[in-house]
């Protein structure tokens, strides 16, 4: 399974030596109480640790340099205990190159009305600290993030936590590299983009590499490798045998074993964690990816078809974000149009990720009547139920487009015999004749990420971090 390194985040609280060494002191061990509580109530994917008191320019520059530095460090979470005037955070503001979360807390929950000083005033002025501290952030155009009510809230910590995921994510992205086994479908546009801005902007390294490279790495594959693959493969799934006779579905199976194989071990070695392939560059490999991609897609990489980088960079980055649950690389394929049953039937050739099923699913061979290749083995499961989120990229003259909507996620209404391929159905929770009306009008392909983790608030703090164009489909 690929991992992820164990991410923190530095907490500091804001403030000012106008209240004196007293008051000083009260706030930092409000700011380490916070966090104690925080990391101890378990909600938190990653750990908290509190820094300081910042309380002038030099001391926040310094720190957010330092936070800057600091590879295990995802991000910075601010408070403003007291009132911390904000030219204090031009300079260091300015240098954070790292996600930034605006807590706009109070230490207590409550207006403590018997016996509130000016004592208290002094110290709990988070209630025009943050406006103070919000302005500045707002005229930098910092793009960070603002969670509002009170800390102990386990409503307040899921949103910390959603957030973690995706500044853990954002991170993840300069780190990112897809590789690209032959060039994207010839004549489609959806799939094209521009690879030097997305490094910029996004982070994503993208490399190509001939289909005949893949095949070297495939030939070097031993049976015994194989074999221990093949063991495994029958703990998790069905093996479904069908109409095929023994050898050839055995082969088939196996030889899908060593595309996974070779492609990991190339993963591996070139620090890869998505990848393309297409079904018009196979070069010598016998069977287009199924079982293979599949099986890579569950351990966590990023894959989509065609030569979609930017597909297979997204699914990556959600896979982090979502750890690797229920989230997957789909494509709308068909429709139901009849009132009352309005749904999108979303599948792909092979490929499609089996942390979404609903199922055990079965390993089964069949024709695929594109490709030109052998008889490809494939995991063939329903998908699941539920609320999930549907999001895509593409890329304009303009810039990166997020395209997104919410849907019910459902089942298919009846089996379907003659098409053994993992699937999944849905509509727009705005209705599929507007939903899909509007992700047209916006521009959205057919390939996207379709997540039962996601949440449509971690969708959006994405592409805000990312600079990108949001279109939210509601």
């Amino acid at each position: 399974m690929l991992s992820v390194p164990e991410y923190e985040f530095w907490f500091a609280a804001g403030s000012q030596p106008l209240y004196g060494e007293d008051t000083l002191k009260s706030v930092a061990d409000d700011a380490k109480k916070i966090v104690e509580g925080l990391n101890e109530k378990g909600n938190l994917p990653y750990k908290v640790v509190f820094k300081q008191v910042l309380t002038d320019a030099d001391g926040i520059t310094k720190f957010m340099k330092e936070a800057n530095y600091q590879d295990k460090v995802a991000g910075v979470i601010t408070w403003m205990h007291t009132f911390s005037p904000a030219k204090n955070w031009i300079r260091g503001t300015k240098l954070l190159q790292k996600p930034l979360l605006h807590l706009a807390t109070q230490y207590l929950n409550n207006i403590p009305y018997d016996t509130m000083d000016f004592d208290y005033m002094n110290l709990n002025q988070s209630a025009h600290g943050d406006r103070e501290y919000g302005y500045i952030n707002a005229r930098l155009d910092k793009r960070n993030k603002v969670i509002y009510g009170y800390w102990g809230d386990e409503e307040v910590q899921k949103e910390i936590a959603d957030w973690e995921d995706v500044a853990v994510a954002y991170n993840e992205s300069f780190n990112l590299k897809v590789v690209r086994f032959g060039d994207t479908m010839r004549d489609v546009a959806v799939t094209e983009g521009d690879k030097v801005q997305a490094q910029i902007q996004l982070g994503w390294t993208v490399d190509y590499y001939p289909v005949a490279d893949l095949v070297e790495e495939i030939n070097k594959v031993t049976e015994k490798e194989i074999d221990a693959e093949y063991e495994d493969l029958k703990s998790k799934y069905e093996l479904v045998q069908g109409d095929n006779d023994p050898e050839k579905y055995e082969h088939a199976v196996r030889y899908q074993l060593k595309q996974y194989i070779a492609m990991k071990r190339f993963f591996e070695r070139g620090g890869y964690s998505a990848f393309t392939t297409n079904f018009q560059d196979l070069h010598d490999i016998e069977e287009l990816q199924g079982l293979s991609a599949q099986l890579l897609m569950r351990d966590g990489y990023g894959f989509a078809g065609e030569g979609d980088w930017k597909t297979a960079a997204l699914l990556r980055i959600f896979k982090i974000m979502t750890h690797n649950k229920q989230t997957a690389f789909m494509e709308d394929y068909t429709l139901d149009l009849r009132k009352g049953h309005e749904a999108i039937l979303g599948s792909h050739m092979l490929e499609v990720d089996p942390s979404i099923a609903s199922e055990k699913p079965r390993v089964e061979v069949h024709p695929l009547d594109i490709g030109d290749k052998d008889d490809p083995a494939r995991l063939v499961f329903t998908g699941s139920e539920g609320d999930a989120v549907d999001v895509t990229m593409a890329d304009f003259r303009d810039g990166f487009k997020i395209i997104s909507y919410p849907v019910d996620a459902n089942k298919p209404e009846k089996e379907t015999p003659h098409l053994p391929v993992a699937k999944q159905l849905w509509t727009p929770k705005a209705g599929l004749k507007q939903g899909a009306t509007e992700w047209i009008h916006a521009g959205g392909g057919h390939h996207t990420v379709f997540s039962f983790t996601a949440s449509e608030q971690q969708v959006a703090d994405l592409a805000n971090l990312y600079r990108a164009n949001l279109v939210e489909i509601k």
